[in-house]
This record gives C-alpha cells, structure tokens and sequence, in this order.
C-alpha cells in the first residue's frame, strides 16, 4: 500500500475534520436504509440524520426580510445548517484555517460602520449601514454556493440587489468596474499580520457583472445579521462564482474605468483569475475542479457550469474565451 506523507497530499485530497465526523452519520443512515424492510420511511429518517441542525439565533435578527424571491430555486437541494455556515469559514483577515474565522472574530466590532463610495459616480461621500440599505427591501435569497477548493454549501443570504445601490450611486459613462475593498485594521483583523496576502483584500466586478440581478449586497444569513466570520456587517455575493469573489467586511466601493487587480488574481495570477467563474474543465492548476463536495455529505458530485447559473449569466461571456478569462 501506498502510504502518502503531508507534503505529497494535496489540499484537495484531505478530508475536512467536520466531513470525517459525518461520515459516521452517514454510514449509520445507509445503514437505516439497507435494513429496511420498506426503505421509503427508513430513507427520510436517515436524510434527517444528516440534516437536522437547525440555524442557531445569536441575537441579532433582522426586521422584515421578505422571503419567497424568484431567485432562490435550488431545485430541492437541502440548505446547509448555520452551524455549517458559521464554522467552516474562508476570511483570512482572521486567519488561514477554516474554523479561524468563528474563533478569532468573535469580539470583532461592526457599530457605526462606514463605506465609502467614490471614483466616476455624481453620488460619493461616506455612508453608513443604513444609508447603504436606505430605501431598499432586504429580501432573502437562497444560493448555491462553490469554493474554489472542491467544496459547497446552499446558503440563505439576506441582502440586496446590488444593481439598486449602483444605480443610486450614479456611476458615469467612465466606470466600466467596480471595485470592493476590506478594511484594513490588523488590530481588530489578527489575519492582516501576516504576509499571507497583500492586504487590504480587493476584489472587482464588470460593470454588467454588478448589474447583474443574481449579485446580491449581503447582511444577513438564515434572516439574522451577517455573523463576524461570514462577512459581517456587509459583504457581496456573486453565485455563479467562486468564493474568493464574495468579498466580506467592505468599507469602500469605487466605480473605476480599467479593471481592478483583485487580491488573489495579483498573489497567484496563474491559479486565480480576475473572472472566477464556476467552470467544471477549468481545473486549479493544483487540483480538479470538475467535482465537489456539499458540505455535510459524503460523496462528491459533478460541478455545473456557472454553479448551475449558466441559463441566467452565460449571455455575460458570449465571445469570451472561458479559458483564458478563468
């Protein structure tokens, strides 16, 4: 047998600690359901096996969230539990490991929050949370959402349209993009210590990326205010992308006319591209991307072209070779 030493696993290889706890709950559940007589009743006690935490309210719901949008088909898909959303974190202003974020964002302070808009729009000036959302109905909008790294989640986001808030800005004829960037504070953001990035995080959007219905501003998950490690207080959500697009903790948002060097694209130019489109035969130069993991399942399954959103965004990438522009 081939025994495989750490340098030699590839991070894609190596199964999650929270996977390797579920895979006895799904050995138990495939094991109801071999024994069963019937199957039918065995089977949903299994599925309830697998899925029975329910989110966790720490206090800080949301008012009037309208729920039932026309962008929240998921085609059945089962969402993840808030526990699954709020432990297994990519934020590396609060560290490198996934369940860095929940520990060490824990007394991360979002009161009296500030974005500052600016670059070619009439609308600039400093606005707080409130003046983002000003007039605009929160509504919550139930996405599938892929990481680069081979895994997935289904998650409840409350936000939104982003269209709306450009709109409001007035960006003129010169803005072609829009760029997002984190705060930069290493005092209350312990990740920005180390050289791992270039911070302040940066990402960007095409300007008929941004528009786009499907792009959503979010400050709540599960009808709750946006947790610390998952972006709070305000945060994007592009689901026909890879996560790393999905820029949290924002504190400026600039209409510029060439397009922004994002964060990871400038760190790894060859593994991460300005685009990040969810394509199964474009593959991480260090691992496949045709498949993935639903967090809280065991097995993998195919990845879908634009995360399952080609029918409403593959008209944004006509002419465009998806290879070169990953």
């Amino acid at each position: 047998m081939l025994i495989k030493h750490p340098p030699d696993i590839r991070s894609s290889e190596i199964t999650d600690h929270r996977l390797y706890l579920n895979r006895r709950q799904f050995i138990r559940a495939a094991g109801m359901v071999a024994g069963a007589a019937a199957g039918v009743g065995v089977m949903a006690k299994g599925a309830a096996v697998l899925h029975a935490v329910q989110p966790a309210p720490h206090g800080r719901k949301l008012l009037n969230v309208k729920t039932g949008s026309p962008f929240s088909n998921t085609n059945g898909e089962v969402k993840s539990t808030w526990e699954q959303i709020t432990t297994y974190n990519n934020f590396y202003e609060f560290g490198v490991d996934k369940d860095s974020p929940a520990e060490l964002s824990r007394n991360f302070k979002t009161d009296g929050w500030t974005v500052t808009v600016g670059g070619e729009c009439a609308k600039k000036g400093k606005l707080t949370l409130d003046d983002v959302l000003k007039g605009e109905t929160i509504e919550e909008r139930v996405y599938r959402m892929r990481c680069v790294e081979a895994w997935s989640m289904v998650i409840p986001w409350a936000g939104i349209p982003l269209a709306n808030f450009v709109k409001r800005c007035e960006p003129t004829p010169k803005a072609k993009y829009v760029k997002f960037t984190t705060l930069l504070d290493p005092g209350r953001m312990p990740g920005e210590k180390s050289p791992v990035l270039d911070w302040p995080y940066v990402e960007g959007l095409r300007m008929d990326e941004a528009m786009h219905p499907l792009t959503l501003l979010a400050v709540g998950l599960y009808g709750e205010a946006l947790p610390n490690q998952d972006g709070a207080p305000i945060r994007l959500v592009i689901p026909w992308k890879y996560g790393f697009k999905g820029i949290k903790s924002i504190v400026k948002i600039e209409f510029v006319e060439k397009q922004p060097v994002n964060t990871w694209n400038e760190s790894a130019p060859n593994e991460y591209g300005f685009y990040a489109n969810v394509n199964p035969s474009v593959n991480h130069p260090r691992w496949s991307q045709a498949r993935e993991r639903r967090i809280g399942e065991f097995f993998m399954r195919p990845t879908l072209m634009f995360n399952g959103y080609g029918d409403q965004v593959a008209s944004l990438y006509n002419g465009m070779d998806l290879r070169k522009n990953f």
